[in-house]
């Protein structure tokens, strides 16, 4: 199992049931939507879905991914600007760009980029 991959094990229905649930991506490593024209860094891990009924119900139904899920909380960019996005796992994909992530918060919680991933600034990390 690799260290760096979170262990989603919470009251979900998936724990209750016996299943450990494991999440796809770890913090520090640069994803893309799968659909959507944009990339990030991963900086947190939800194991399922922890944000409000409205934004969730402001998905379109037909592309609503469902709760059960990790989601990620990115440090993201597109062409026009930088933001926080908020993305299931079954929507996103790995960057094997190479590229850093140009979001001004990187520096604060990361403290490298190896052309890979970003490695955790220690007063950070746990």
């Amino acid at each position: 199992m690799n260290p760096r991959l979170p262990t989603l094990a919470a009251d979900t229905p998936a724990a209750l049931a016996g299943v450990t649930l494991t999440a796809k991506f770890s913090i520090g490593q640069v994803v893309r939507h799968r659909f959507r024209p944009f990339r990030g860094v991963i900086f947190d891990v939800d194991p399922t879905f922890n944000n409000s009924e409205e934004w969730w119900l402001s998905i379109p139904e037909q592309i609503r991914p469902h709760k059960d899920q990790p989601f990620y909380h990115l440090l993201a960019e597109n062409e026009d600007s930088t933001y926080v996005a908020y993305v299931s796992e079954q929507n996103l994909l790995l960057d094997d760009s190479g590229q850093p992530v140009m979001h001004p918060q990187t520096t604060l919680i990361f403290e490298s980029f190896n052309g890979q991933d970003y490695k955790l600034r220690p007063r950070i990390s746990h």
